[in-house]
């Protein structure tokens, strides 16, 4: 079984930057595809971008292209979500999830088995 627990939202201007941090235990997630989706007020989580085990593939929705990177720390079981250039409408409760058939990145939630909490994020205008 695998914990994961994300940390490092918060308030941010518009223009600022956040780095979410997703910190796995219960099981080493080096093989692992990691993902982040967001989940706005009264809409469906959405993906957000992914990485494959060794961070040779990864994968973004076309809105935070060249704002986000997806990084990963596999002998600190953590991967980071940085985020810059952050406009309002990337309000939302980041999700960090992870599934062991790392060789793919994916952008289907259908594809992850593990998720945590979340951690609230709020660009203000």
């Amino acid at each position: 079984q695998v914990q994961l627990v994300e940390s490092g939202g918060g308030l941010v201007q518009a223009g600022g930057s956040l780095r979410l941090s997703c910190v796995a235990s219960g099981r080493a997630v080096s093989a692992f595809r990691m993902g982040w989706f967001r989940q706005a007020p009264g809409k469906e989580r959405e993906f957000v971008g992914a990485i494959n085990w060794n961070g040779g593939n990864q994968y973004y929705v076309d809105s935070v292209k060249g704002r986000f990177t997806i990084s990963r720390d596999n002998a600190k079981n953590t991967v980071y979500l940085q985020m810059n250039s952050l406009k309002p409408e990337d309000t939302a409760v980041y999700y960090c999830a992870a599934d062991p058939r790392g060789s793919w990145s994916s952008r289907l939630a259908n594809n992850y088995g593990y998720w945590g909490q979340g951690t609230q994020v709020t660009v203000s205008s």
